[in-house]
């Protein structure tokens, strides 16, 4: 039995093994078969790719191909047109050349025919020598003078003659531009007076205190003459009592100070109490009063022309040109009406008008100190104003308005006009007999110097001289040199307002009687 099972087993392990070959065998040929399907389909894919790449990149070649075709046509063409326009210019340069050539033959032919007469006119000039030197030789024997003689006398008659018609040229040309220059500054100068007008005052360096009885005169006097001294010591000025009735006379070169002590007294003879304590606090609350009484003065007048950034102490020294006076005119008020004409000249021109205004506002500014510092107004007054921070062109016209140091701008020149024309218009200033006189006989006796001068008379105030010259001494041309030169001299040696006019008088007369 046992055996039967062992058998059976066997023959079940045998049965199993052959069933498990088979079956393997089986597997083996099936997946067999499905590589060889599978390949056979991925050969034919490939195939089928393979034939579409190839149709794709065979129609790119074509693409590419009729593309580069067009290409190297359009290039060709190109080509073919550089080349022709290259030919076209071969052919210009070529007929240029030719050009040049030609030129080049002409330049030469006509180098050697100038050198030719080149030659001609040295053998000329050689043989004109020649003659010129006989000729000379000849005159020179027939005159009985020598070359340089000659020479001398020719110079000396052309020279009188170019002298001669310079000075007419000069006449001619100085005529026609003060013609043009007078008419148009006539216009600029007429329109700004026309356009201002101010009243004129007196000047006067005393002032006259009326007293309400000659008994005041003593108690200002005071015992000793302690009250006089006290106020004379206080204020800085010269107290006159003489024999004038019912008056007494303050005087003193400083305005201000004269200012205060007629104040002064006025409010002592007001109380009638006179005495040296009062006197010293009445001249501390007068000064305080008057100091801010000139910083309004300046304030006002800064306003009234409209410029802007003025310093505080500026305006204090304006306000003091309020006492100040100038040939009877007020110098405050001249420095008000010259920043005016300065504003409208300068609009006229062109120029910066508040700028030009300021100017003439701080031109006199050196007047309000002059007594205290030395030296010209004119420097005093740029001092200050650079003391102040002021434009460097304000200081600098300032300082030049009396000619003082050189001109380097039109508002230099402009306010040296300006000054003048408010100083000199018509009853701005008044002078004394002797200075008037003085003047007159000056500019007489500078046009007497002169040769050739007969005489010469002073006219119009001394605006202007006539001078009455001999024709025979003095020639056409030379009139009008001999103009120029009075009026050179008379600017260097005199001072005097606005201009003077020189007016030379050459007349030749001829008489003959009939008989």
């Amino acid at each position: 039995m046992t055996v039967w099972i062992i058998a059976t087993g066997v023959i079940a392990a045998v049965a199993g093994l052959v069933i498990g070959t088979m079956i393997q065998r089986i597997q083996r040929n099936a997946a067999e078969h499905s590589a060889a399907k599978i390949r056979s389909n991925a050969e034919k894919e490939a195939e089928h790719v393979l034939r579409e790449a190839r149709v794709s990149a065979k129609e790119k070649i074509n693409k590419m191909r009729e593309e580069c075709e067009a290409e190297l046509k359009e290039r060709r063409k190109e080509q073919t047109a550089a080349e022709r326009r290259l030919a076209q210019r071969e052919e210009t340069l070529d007929r240029r050349a030719d050009t040049m050539d030609a030129k080049l033959k002409g330049i030469e032919k006509q180098e050697a025919d100038i050198a030719v007469l080149r030659e001609r006119l040295t053998n000329r000039e050689q043989e004109l020598s020649k003659s010129i030197s006989r000729q000379i030789d000849e005159l020179e024997r027939i005159a009985g003078m020598s070359r340089d003689e000659a020479r001398n006398i020719l110079l000396e008659k052309l020279q009188n003659e170019v002298k001669n018609e310079s000075g007419l040229l000069v006449r001619d040309i100085l005529e026609e531009a003060r013609e043009r220059s007078e008419k148009e500054a006539r216009r600029i100068l007429t329109y700004a007076m026309q356009r201002y007008a101010s009243d004129c005052t007196y000047e006067r360096t005393t002032a006259t205190i009326p007293l309400p009885n000659d008994e005041m005169k003593g108690r200002i006097i005071g015992r000793e003459g302690r009250n006089i001294r006290a106020i004379e010591s206080a204020t800085g000025v010269n107290l006159l009592i003489d024999d004038t009735p019912e008056a007494v006379v303050i005087s003193c070169f400083d305005p201000v100070r004269k200012e205060v002590a007629r104040r002064l007294m006025e409010r002592l003879i007001g109380d009638g109490r006179i005495h040296p304590t009062r006197v010293e606090e009445l001249v501390k609350k007068i000064s305080k009063e008057l100091e801010d009484e000139l910083f309004q003065v300046g304030e006002a007048a800064v306003l009234e022309t409209g410029i802007p950034g003025v310093s505080p102490q500026v305006m204090k020294l304006l306000g003091r040109l309020k006492y100040r006076y100038s040939f009877s005119q007020n110098v405050l008020q001249h420095s008000l009406e010259t920043a005016y004409f300065m504003g409208v000249i300068a609009a006229e021109l062109g120029l910066d008008e508040k700028k030009a205004k300021r100017i003439g506002l701080f031109h006199d500014l050196g007047k309000a100190i002059d007594h205290e510092v030395e030296g010209p107004h004119a420097q005093i007054g740029a001092d200050v104003l650079r003391k102040y921070n002021e434009p460097k062109d304000v200081v600098h016209a300032v300082a030049a308005h009396h000619a003082e140091i050189e001109p380097e701008s039109l508002y230099d020149i402009l306010i040296n006009t300006c000054d003048t024309l408010s100083a000199s218009r018509p009853g701005a200033r008044s002078e004394t007999t002797e200075l008037y006189l003085k003047r007159l006989e000056q500019l007489e006796a500078i046009a007497n110097e002169f040769n050739g001068v007969e005489s010469c008379f002073a006219l119009q105030a001394g605006r202007e001289i006539r001078v009455v010259v001999t024709p025979e001494k003095i020639g056409e041309g030379d009139a009008q040199m001999l103009a120029k030169d009075i009026c050179s001299r008379i600017e260097k040696e005199m001072t005097y307002p606005g201009q003077i006019k020189v007016t030379i008088i050459r007349e030749t007369r001829s008489v003959e009687y009939a008989k």
